[in-house]
């Protein structure tokens, strides 16, 4: 399997393509070496569906060249070496052992190209350099922790030839590991680490919020074990200021002498063994990180892990969960969400059963369903007991109950924005119950905080905020909100972290570091939450024509197909709880949803303004 990569000038092929070894893994102990001479032939690099196929790279040829040494160290770097050890071993012995590839990755469009440097380009008897360069997509840091990135890579390589040996050896690679972006999808995989909101909302009644944090792992070198270290090792840098692990500071993997990894049993049982810093926490405090590794580990095998038991580091049991019991302990994501929701033609609130496949639009319980006030847009509380509207001419935000007789009162907040566009955007849940909305009027743009959904909005900082925010969105967990941000007519995707100081009488919020993750994208004009960490959203590329797409929250494009195309989208709505239909608006069509594995089916011609709960 040949890496993905650009040689010297314009993607001319390599002097040599470095063979690899595959071999499955069970059969690995057996596996006969590879010749390390003789004919050589490429083989393409495409995803393998069988994940326990293992890939490994050649060794150094003897008497290879520098060109010929570059090359193999580059097609080494996208092997399934464990610790990179093959490719160690195309660098000298002070370089390999001051080399720290888990240090970061970086990503590039194409594989890097290498351009040979020096006198006329040429070797000398001792010494050669090559320019290793491509166009950066990304970069993975030392946390595993996913970034788009943008700009040329441009870093030397320089070999020599050394005294004793007389071989052409790299004594001074690139930081970290570089690899084109195909090669990267193909090593690497996406996981969700678990941990819990700092500031537990009073809503749940006292139970942890689950608050996932993305990275990505090396898909055939161990996962399990990598992503376990992961998670004990603690949040990312961004998220670490507002949540928790319930894993003392300092909680290590504590594998037996002979044993490297951690793997199920045939029940999918996981014995997860911890040193001494984990042997004295409670019964309760033992249960979250069991949901913690149990949300964590879910999805990383095609059987899933049922259950864990967690291991002092005399080998004692601490305490053991099953995955139903994590559920119970912990709140993840919103619950089951009985009805989608949308505005019919007489701009009232109506709702639908989420589940039914012969959906019976009525109008929600109340003054919002009954048209007390006409609406152009609406948010329903997570519990769906209250929900909020803006008035068709975007100047006035209402809160009711759904209850039947309900009324409405007085609006709990009005925009002085001269034009429709200039007022109050679309209304967003927390998982708190309180609502958030922002304010488009460009002499006095805010974004506000209505704790409870009334009282006196309160003004939400936002340092960092380049342009006027579009439209709203928070996450189940409260602790992340999407923004759609526009700034000389673009119109971009970011995430920003929910900050609250609740030692202050007014409660202060915060939303803080904000991050694009649609740098790729000129136009984005409608998003939603489908997922713990991802979103689905319509946007379009600088001359590219409007397309439905998910990305994940640290800008990552997650695997899968993305929704089937419908023209025209102007607003579409998702479940965090990724089974229920998606559901949009479109002008040609009105309100329809898309199942699973099925066609985008009408709901109904005269419908605008889709949403779920939040």
């Amino acid at each position: 399997m040949g890496a993905d990569r650009v040689g010297g000038g314009r993607r001319r092929k390599p002097v040599r393509t470095v063979a690899y070894a595959v071999c499955g893994a069970v059969l690995l102990a057996g596996c006969a070496s590879m010749p390390d001479s003789g004919d050589l032939r490429d083989v393409e690099s495409t995803p393998r569906q069988d994940t326990q196929v293992r890939v490994f790279a050649l060794p150094p040829r003897e008497n290879a060249g520098a060109r010929e040494i570059v090359d193999g160290f580059l097609e080494a770097l996208t092997s399934d070496d464990p610790q990179f050890e093959t490719a160690k071993k195309y660098l000298t012995g002070d370089a390999a052992k001051a080399w720290k590839p888990e240090a970061s990755l970086t990503v590039l469009e194409e594989g890097p190209g290498a351009t040979p440097e020096g006198v006329n380009g040429r070797d000398t008897q001792s010494e050669s350099s090559f320019r290793l360069y491509g166009d950066k997509i990304a970069t993975v840091d030392g946390q595993q922790t996913y970034a788009p990135a943008a700009g040329t890579y441009d870093k030397p390589l320089h070999l020599i030839r050394e005294k004793k040996s007389h071989q052409w050896r790299i004594d001074a690679p690139p930081p970290g590991v570089v690899m084109g972006k195909s090669d990267f999808l193909r090593n690497y995989t996406s996981v969700n680490k678990y941990y819990f909101a700092s500031n537990t909302p009073s809503a749940t009644g006292g139970q942890p919020v689950a608050v996932a944090d993305p990275v990505y792992v090396r898909k055939k070198v161990d996962p399990m074990t990598q992503t376990v270290r992961l998670l004990l090792a603690g949040p990312s840098r961004w998220l670490d200021p507002v949540v928790r692990s319930s894993f003392p500071t300092g909680t290590k993997l504590k594998l037996r002498k002979g044993v490297t990894s951690l793997t199920p049993d045939e029940q999918n049982r996981l014995t997860v063994p911890l040193n001494a810093r984990a042997n004295r926490v409670g019964a309760g405090r033992c249960q979250e990180m069991a949901a913690q590794l149990l949300f964590t580990l879910r999805d990383l095998t095609p059987a899933g892990v049922d259950d864990v038991a967690l291991q002092g580091s005399d080998g004692t049991q601490l305490c053991t969960a099953t995955a139903s019991d994590a559920e119970n302990a912990v709140v993840h994501g919103v619950g089951k969400n009985e009805y989608q929701y949308f505005l019919d033609g007489k701009h009232r609130l109506v709702r639908l059963p989420s589940e039914s496949s012969n959906p019976d639009v009525t109008p929600v319980p109340g003054a919002l369903g009954e048209g007390a006030k006409e609406l152009r847009s609406a948010a329903v509380s997570r519990d769906e007991r209250m929900a909020a509207g803006v008035t068709l001419d975007g100047s006035e935000l209402y809160v009711g109950s759904l209850v039947s007789g309900a009324s409405l009162g007085d609006p709990v907040l009005h925009s002085d924005g001269k034009t429709q566009k200039d007022r109050l955007t679309t209304p967003s849940w927390d998982g708190d119950g309180n609502l958030w909305v922002a304010d488009r009027d460009p002499d006095r743009p805010r974004l506000l905080f209505l704790k409870d959904g009334a009282g006196e909005p309160i003004e939400v900082s936002t340092p960092g905020l380049d342009g006027r925010i579009d439209a709203v969105r928070l996450a189940a967990d409260g602790v992340r909100i999407a923004l759609i941000v526009e700034k000389d007519g673009k119109k971009s995707l970011s995430i920003g972290r929910v900050e609250r100081d609740d030692k202050t009488d007014e409660g202060a919020v915060s939303v803080v570091e904000l991050r694009s993750v649609t740098p790729q994208l000129e136009e984005v004009t409608a998003m939603s939450w489908a997922g713990d960490s991802r979103l689905v959203l319509v946007g379009r590329e600088r001359g590219g024509v409007q397309q439905m797409a998910y990305v994940q929250v640290d800008g990552s494009t997650p695997v899968g197909s993305p929704p089937a195309a419908l023209t025209g989208v102007k607003a579409l709505a998702a479940s965090e709880e990724e089974q229920l239909p998606l559901v949009a608006y479109s002008e040609e069509d009105g309100i329809v949803r898309l199942s699973s594995g099925s066609k985008w089916q009408q709901v109904v011609k005269d419908g605008t303004a889709p949403v779920y709960p939040g």
